[in-house]
């Protein structure tokens, strides 16, 4: 059985159909409301709304990987499956084309957040009859329940823009009155950054039960939300400014961490992605999963668990597939050990530019290009090893539809049918293996982000080779059979003066491409993109780039303006009776 710190202890029924509904969302149980406002009940709530973390599912997926909404929509990965028609919502989201406010899982997702918002303000609100004298921990819970209140606004906030604040002080029967304009964005972002200081200011350093969010978490969530609102965008979602007071927020929270001494990066990239590696050094918080705990299937991850390819040991259900443009972002140059970052997609490691050559595997010699070893690390590759295993090699075979979306599969976030972690349920995969939601390498890249963005580059620049030599020192575990290696890796530090010119400009450019690569197929890229002000010419490039091979994209195009954001959806507006607003474009 697999030791886990917070088990979920109380059940709740989704019953919520309109955002009236899922907004006074309660629990359904067998006793009365009134019998839950104890400390001991309180305790029980409060795990209930840890719990909602890791309540991800294929379609509803934000807490652990997010990869419909940060990957497929941006250059990292095709939407894959059985073709166009599997998960058509996902396809047109995939390529910007025919999206609509009607879009069933874009209200899905809505709902889902809100619903998972809500068990965190019903245990706030139950603490509001409460003191410390009766309830020694009343601090302390308020501060966890008021993070994962934040973390749930984050996603909203990033997905939306312009969704409805919640939070516990407004009575049940008033919230119909609701609307998402109460609040500019600036104003939406200090509202979730008021959640974080909260809980910053009033949890430990660390935490005993490692599943509990602690300081050095908050000030981390923190961290990122100050740095998503100093890029301060119009109404129309262009950047117009990037705020530097926000900025040196960023710098002064991300030092707090670093300075902690209580984290660092793993010495192997890999063992982040690896069962038995859980809530080691370099995870801020992640999301708790287990198996054999009592309940029938466990409480298993299950964002990822159609991503799974076709080798008989799994048999579904092939999504989240790499695409060509990102596997050529990891080729680095043969003489500095540079990433090629202006010429990278000119020459194909596999050339994409017609069928035959995407076909062909046997004319590809992974020894004659070098790569940064992170390739391997995130794509299963044919003819190359698959999730560390020497015996377990990536075939074409293993593909569902080769004639879309090619022969590159997933492999960073998903589990080794051998591992203590991986469970089959049915047709589908699970895994009992944490899911990070910040990891110290995020950090350390937010600080060099925020620096380069203050005009304090060379500050930037040991931090982004931090992440660098770690990636050149992961290669132990890509090897083949014979002890070979499995391609040919050269990963350098950038040297000022040597390998390259550290510029400003040329920084922003090499911190940019470090998050690229470093979480590539996590679902963070289009956000990314989104907040630098990236997204519209980054994709429309990509489109006209990969489409003249994957006809699944010959429709593809992102309309600067409109496709930043989702609209916030038609069901939504029509249960709020029109009190909420479409977003631009929409």
């Amino acid at each position: 059985m697999k030791r886990i710190a917070i088990v979920l202890t109380t059940c709740f029924l989704l019953v919520a159909q309109s955002c009236k509904d899922y907004l006074e969302f309660e629990p359904k149980g067998v006793v009365s409301s009134d019998q839950l406002n104890t400390p001991e009940e309180v305790d029980k709530m409060v795990i209930a709304a840890y719990a909602s973390l890791s309540n991800d599912f294929f379609l509803s997926q934000m807490a652990s990987v997010p990869w419909i909404w940060g990957s497929v929509r941006s250059d990292d990965a095709y939407k894959g499956g059985g073709g166009t028609g599997d998960n058509f919502d996902q396809h047109i989201m995939e390529t910007f084309n025919l999206l609509a406010p009607t879009n069933g899982q874009i209200n899905d997702i809505w709902i889902y957040l809100y619903e998972n918002l809500g068990r965190a303000n019903d245990a706030l609100r139950r603490m509001e009859t409460m003191t410390e004298a009766n309830y020694p921990n009343l601090k302390k819970r308020q501060a966890e329940c008021r993070f994962l209140r934040g973390h749930w606004h984050f996603i909203l906030k990033i997905l939306f823009k312009h969704p409805v604040w919640v939070d516990a002080s407004l009575p049940k029967e008033q919230l119909n009155t609701l609307t998402n304009t109460t609040y500019t964005s600036d104003e939406l972002w200090n509202k979730i950054a008021e959640d974080f200081q909260f809980a910053a200011d009033n949890l430990p350093l660390t935490q005993q039960e490692v599943g509990r969010a602690s300081q050095v978490a908050a000030w981390a969530y923190l961290a990122k939300t100050r740095l998503y609102q100093a890029y301060e965008q119009d109404d129309n979602n262009n950047v117009t400014t990037i705020n530097p007071a926000r900025l040196q927020e960023v710098i002064n929270l991300c030092q707090n961490i670093v300075n902690s001494g209580g984290k660092s990066l793993s010495p192997d990239f890999a063992q982040n992605f690896l069962c038995g590696f859980e809530n080691g050094p370099e995870s801020i918080f992640s999301v708790q999963y287990s198996q054999d705990d009592g309940t029938q299937n466990g409480k298993i991850q299950l964002a990822t668990g159609v991503a799974y390819n076709m080798a008989p040991q799994f048999g579904c259900c092939d999504f989240l597939n790499p695409s060509y443009t990102l596997l050529n972002a990891f080729k680095t140059d043969q003489t500095t050990g540079l990433p090629m970052m202006a010429t990278y997609n000119n020459d194909f490691l596999f050339k994409i530019n017609t069928w035959a050559n995407v076909n062909d595997l046997s004319t590809i010699d992974f020894m004659s290009q070098t790569v940064d070893p992170r390739m391997d690390h995130t794509i299963g590759i044919p003819t190359h090893p698959w999730k560390y295993d020497p015996d377990f090699v990536t075939t074409k075979s293993w593909r569902r539809v080769p004639e879309v979306y090619g022969y590159l599969t997933s492999m960073k976030s998903l589990e080794h049918y051998n591992s203590s972690c991986f469970v089959k349920l049915g047709p589908f995969m699970g895994t009992s293996r944490n899911a990070d939601i910040i990891r110290y390498d995020d950090v350390l890249l937010w600080l060099a982000e925020a620096y380069i963005e203050t005009g304090q580059h060379n500050l930037a620049l040991p931090l982004i080779n931090q992440i660098r030599e770690r990636a050149a020192n992961s290669t132990g575990r890509l090897v083949r059979k014979d002890g070979s290696r499995i391609s040919n890796y050269k990963v350098s530090p950038y040297l000022n003066g040597i390998n390259c010119n550290w510029t400003p400009e040329f920084a922003r450019q090499a911190l940019q491409w470090e998050r690229r690569l470093e979480f590539a197929t996590e679902g963070v890229r289009f956000f990314d993109l989104v907040r630098w002000g990236l997204a519209a010419e980054t994709l429309n490039a990509y489109f006209a780039k990969e489409k003249i091979t994957f006809g699944f994209l010959k429709d593809a195009f992102f309309k600067k303006n409109r496709d930043e954001y989702f609209p916030i959806p038609q069901a939504q507006i029509n249960f709020s009776e029109g009190l909420y607003r479409q977003n631009k474009g929409w």
